[in-house]
């Protein structure tokens, strides 16, 4: 027993120890918390001087500087009142602790007593006053936030404003328009500035241009400024353009980090192309035009009537019509009928060059794309079997099959069916050539006298096609041409 109670006696001696590092780790964080809010308010107090110099430039900052202290003042004052609570409810455990092992003392059944001692072991293990630091938790310092704007007072006597920059000057010589993608480059506002001055505009972080389509030099507009930002170096590269006016007006500007310069004066750049559409006046009844698309909508034919679909297995005929076959027309007097499946574009070509593009949609079976002269197609008369008709042909009906037709004569073509073919016209030189674009390969050339106005011209049967205009003649038809023309001259 006198072991037990020597060892209570070492516990009572720790609580005790504890206890009074308790009621001076108490006096501390009191005197701590004092400290903060005296250190505090003597800061406040500097802060306030100084900013008595700076009210008229420095009022957001008085405040921005307040709330730093008072957030700080809170959070500290916060983690001293938790600590406070906290040490107050271990000194009352621990009063309570020394008050229930004085009382085990004079126990004087052994029984009794050793039952009480070994409660007061287990308390003292999980009592709360072992688990708190003898030290406040944070200090009263606050001199990292004392302050000395004497630094900042003379940079405010040497203060200015950022110049706005000047306008850069587009470079017309280094523009290029080719391929239907615009390279704009412009000269810096320093280097365009008379005596090289390039301090007045400032630094210059960024350029913003800006471009829209106009149908004349002088800038008319067809559409509103497309912008693009953030722009690093004086130049910048448009692509995905489609040319469908004569010209496309850029203007930029140089932007700083507090101000825009104004724009530079406008330039006109020419994009020449040719850019047409379907002509649905002409369309045969067959054919649904919709937007650069047109596709072949039989009428009345049992095969692509969904009420008559269930009837198909009682026929070994095929549903699908063959494109000899004559269907009824209901059009007008400008539609082409029966086998004629045509429809022509809508711009004329009198004179230049000119570039466009068909792709068929992915169900087609038949097809011509061409140009032909505007009155040389009767509504009954068919792509390629007359004078005043040339196209390209393609099949995929009953058998693969691709062709060059003019006048009534065929030429087979030993090439695979392109899924994407360039149509060049040059009308002063009779040059007309297809080209199969993915693989860079000339198809076939026709090279007559144009003497009459020129209209785009396709036939499609069962599908359709799909046309790209306003298209530029691409750079890659200079190695065909030239090719062409160096053919010519070995057969003269």
């Amino acid at each position: 027993m006198e072991a037990q109670k020597e060892a209570l006696r070492r516990i009572i001696c720790t609580l005790s120890n504890k206890n009074e590092e308790l009621q001076n780790l108490l006096e501390t964080v009191n005197n701590t918390l004092t400290g903060v809010q005296e250190e505090s308010c003597k800061v406040m107090s500097e802060l306030e001087a100084e900013l008595q110099l700076l009210r008229s430039t420095l009022e957001e900052k008085d405040a921005e500087l307040h709330g730093i202290i008072k957030e700080e003042k809170k959070r500290k004052e916060a983690e001293l009142q938790k600590q406070l609570s906290d040490v107050n409810f271990s000194l009352l455990s621990c009063d309570e602790l020394l008050e229930f092992a004085n009382r085990t003392l004079t126990i004087t059944d052994e029984e009794e007593f050793l039952k009480a001692a070994k409660q007061i072991k287990e308390r003292v293990t999980m009592a709360p006053a072992f688990r708190l630091t003898t030290r406040p938790v944070v200090s009263e310092n606050m001199t990292q936030f004392s302050v000395d704007f004497s630094g900042e007072r003379a940079g405010l006597q040497r203060l200015h404003f950022l110049p706005v920059p000047r306008a850069p000057e587009i470079d017309i010589s280094n523009c290029v328009v080719r391929d239907n993608i615009i390279t704009v480059s412009w000269r810096p506002a320093g280097e365009a500035a008379s005596g090289g001055d390039v301090g007045v505009s400032g630094p210059t972080e960024r350029y913003e241009l800006q471009y829209r389509k106009s149908n004349k030099q002088d800038g008319s507009l067809r559409a509103c400024w497309e912008k693009v930002h953030d722009i690093a170096e004086p130049q910048i590269t448009l692509s995905g353009l489609k040319f469908d006016s004569s010209f496309i007006v850029a203007r930029v500007r140089t932007r700083n980090k507090t101000a825009a310069s104004e724009f530079s004066e406008a330039v006109a750049l020419e994009t020449r192309a040719y850019h047409f559409g379907f002509d649905a006046a002409t369309a045969h009844a067959e054919l649904k035009v919709q937007g650069d698309t047109v596709t072949w909508e039989p009428q009345g034919v049992k095969g692509h009537d969904p009420r008559l679909r269930g009837r198909e297995n009682r026929s070994s005929r095929s549903a699908t019509p063959s494109p000899n076959k004559t269907t009824g027309s209901r059009a007008g007097r400008d539609r082409f009928a029966g086998e004629s499946y045509t429809v022509l574009g809508d711009e004329k070509m009198f004179d230049g060059c000119h570039y466009w593009e068909l792709r068929p949609l992915f169900d087609w079976k038949s097809f011509s794309v061409g140009v032909t002269y505007q009155g040389s197609l009767g509504r009954f008369d068919q792509l390629g079997k007359s004078a005043g008709s040339w196209c390209l042909h393609a099949s995929q009906w009953l058998q693969t099959s691709l062709a060059a037709k003019h006048n009534n004569r065929v030429k087979a073509l030993d090439w695979p069916l392109p899924r994407r073919i360039g149509i060049y016209c040059d009308y002063d030189n009779g040059d007309l050539s297809f080209i199969d674009v993915d693989r860079l390969s000339l198809l076939h050339s026709f090279k007559t006298k144009f003497s009459q106005p020129l209209v785009p011209a396709f036939t499609v049967w069962c599908g359709g096609i799909s046309i790209m205009t306003g298209l530029q003649v691409p750079s890659f038809m200079d190695q065909f041409l030239c090719t062409s023309r160096s053919l010519s001259n070995l057969l003269q």
